[in-house]
């Protein structure tokens, strides 16, 4: 792409037409003239769908309640309050693991699917990325830390389209755009690293993925960017950010802010 081209692209970040024909078209030039209104009506729709899933979930948990209620109304006060409590936090566990199960299901009946995508904010193409990642993080928000590092969070991620090798580890809850993240076997995702498949660029929004090769290991607290690719054993250090468009390869060590090749490929047969 020649540097014409890309300065014509950045001139129409405040583009308010579309190249879409008909109520697509339309649809598209309504979120780009009224961008706050749009922008209202999507939080106002995610709050909704998210207040849906929640509801479901919460079932088990007030029938638990409601059921303990009433079993213990003849009980002395102390320990029917004991009661009360523990069917409370059972249902909070109860509302948990249904959650892990409904969002995905959710997700996977939405029409629109997660690709790969580089355009401006206000654009049809990000409304599968808005919604795939509200509902990605409506269960990191409110339970996903109970769950990792354990099978029900690698569960769940397969579950949101994330492609995972056997005998990975994820002990972290920041992940975004889990559709497009690829592990292979044996990869560690150490404690609060940061895989995320999105990234701003000139004022666009780019989405693009991340693979992860046999046995890599991203350090704690290590960020990885989109459009990244990480070769079979290399490992990321703690802290270190690999800006988008890296690649890595197989028994490279990096490191730093942003992450450079501090050791060479290594044998990884």
């Amino acid at each position: 792409m020649t540097e014409k081209q890309v300065q014509v692209k950045r001139e129409d970040i405040d583009s308010k037409d579309s190249s879409y024909s008909g109520v697509a078209g339309w649809v598209e030039i309504f979120m780009r003239r009224f961008r706050v209104v749009f922008h209202c009506m999507a939080l106002f729709v995610v709050y909704i769908l998210g207040a849906i899933c929640m509801g479901i979930a919460l079932v088990p948990g007030v029938y638990l309640f409601i059921y303990i209620l009433e079993y213990t109304k003849d009980w002395s006060l102390f320990l029917r309050y004991a009661a009360i409590g523990s069917s409370i936090s059972a249902g909070y566990l109860l509302y948990g693991f249904s959650l892990i199960l409904i969002v995905p299901l959710v997700n996977f009946l939405f029409p629109l699917r997660l690709k790969p995508w580089r355009g401006i904010y206000y654009s049809l193409g990000t409304i599968p990325w808005y919604i795939h990642n509200a509902l990605t993080y409506l269960v990191r928000f409110t339970f996903l830390h109970f769950i990792t590092p354990t099978p029900f969070n690698i569960f769940f991620y397969k579950m949101m389209g994330m492609k995972i090798g056997r005998g990975c580890m994820i002990n972290s809850t920041n992940i975004s755009d889990p559709c497009l993240i690829e592990l292979e076997d044996k990869v560690t995702i150490g404690g609060s690293a940061t895989v995320i498949c999105h990234y701003a660029a000139g004022g666009f929004l780019v989405i693009a993925p991340v693979k992860i090769g046999k046995g890599a290991t991203i350090g704690m607290k290590a960020t990885v960017m989109g459009d990244v690719e990480i070769g079979e054993k290399a490992k990321i250090l703690a802290n270190s950010l690999v800006m988008p468009k890296t690649r890595i390869g197989p028994g490279e060590m990096w490191a730093g802010v942003p992450a450079q090749k501090i050791q060479g490929t290594e044998n990884v047969s």
